[in-house]
């Protein structure tokens, strides 16, 4: 009897996945009944090590809240993130790499004007960051594109991880391009971090044997009108963790200088009284109709 379930139990569940309407949720559900059950038979799991990994899915959705994203960070460590990633954007050529969005993206963040210190409470070697937004088919630049950014400060903490002792929301704005397609800000000089590995995607990586570390960078989320949206990374160059991101969300691309500068004159007119890095990059983005061809 045992033997008959295991050979017809895909079958079945197959026809009954495949009763709806909606052909892309068939698609997905016997996609994922296929896939599923072919993973069962080739590690041929125990009773415990089945309810172990239920147990573990389940502190997964209970590390969950507004703040954290315990299955981001699941799908981030995995490299599903990455992989998803990479087939939505096939068709963006000329266009700025895209990598993993990360679990401490705020909806709606502060907007702020082109020139803002964005740091509040966050302690770092100040940290110009100045760029420009074009359009990746024609060169032209694109004014009045929406520019989010947020990052980690020199400890590797993000705001929303310390809200109480950052004493609210810091190291992220949204900004809006100039005439020319241009934007600049200060902020603080983020570090490498470790992503949160108290939970269960922490057990996860002692257990492969794996780090939790990620390479410096400044996240960015860049809008435009008839754009597709661009969500991606700047890494320092240099940063130790390039080639062993935890996330394996760094391309080569998405690395630059942040150039260290003395006290003086600072490119954008600011006088400075002690030394500062500066980050210069500049953004392409596709047009909307790349994203719906993928």
């Amino acid at each position: 009897m045992s033997q008959d379930i295991e050979n017809s139990i895909t079958q079945a569940v197959l026809a009954k996945a495949g009763q709806g309407a909606d052909p892309r949720i068939k698609q997905i559900s016997q996609a994922l009944v296929r896939h599923l059950h072919a993973f069962i038979r080739e590690v041929e799991p125990t009773q415990a090590e089945w309810k172990a990994g239920i147990d573990f899915l389940t502190r997964t959705g209970h590390m969950c809240d507004q703040h954290r994203q315990e299955f981001i960070l699941l799908s981030d460590v995995l490299g599903v993130s990455m992989l998803v990633d990479a087939i939505n954007h096939r068709k963006d050529e000329g266009a700025t790499q895209s990598t993993v969005l990360g679990p401490f993206y705020v909806d709606a963040p502060p907007e702020a004007p082109l020139g803002a210190d964005i740091a509040g409470s966050m302690r770092g070697a100040p940290l110009l960051v100045q760029g420009s937004v074009r359009d990746a088919a024609t060169g032209q630049p694109l004014a009045n594109a929406i520019v989010d950014s947020w990052h980690a400060d020199e400890s590797g903490f993000y705001d929303v991880q310390k809200l109480e002792s950052f004493g609210g929301l810091c190291g992220r704005a949204r900004f809006r391009t100039d005439a020319q397609g241009r934007f600049h800000f200060w902020t603080v000089k983020p570090s490498s971090y470790p992503i949160p590995d108290d939970g269960p995607v922490g057990d996860l990586l002692k257990a492969q044997g794996r780090h939790p570390w990620r390479p410096a960078h400044v996240h960015f989320m860049i809008f435009a009108d008839n754009h597709s949206t661009l969500v991606t990374h700047v890494f320092e160059q240099g940063d130790e963790y390039l080639e062993s991101d935890v996330v394996f969300g760094v391309k080569h691309q998405l690395i630059a200088p942040l150039e260290q500068h003395g006290a003086g004159i600072a490119p954008d007119g600011r006088r400075m009284t002690q030394p500062f890095f500066r980050l210069t990059y500049d953004f392409a983005l596709a047009p909307a109709q790349s994203q719906q061809a993928a």
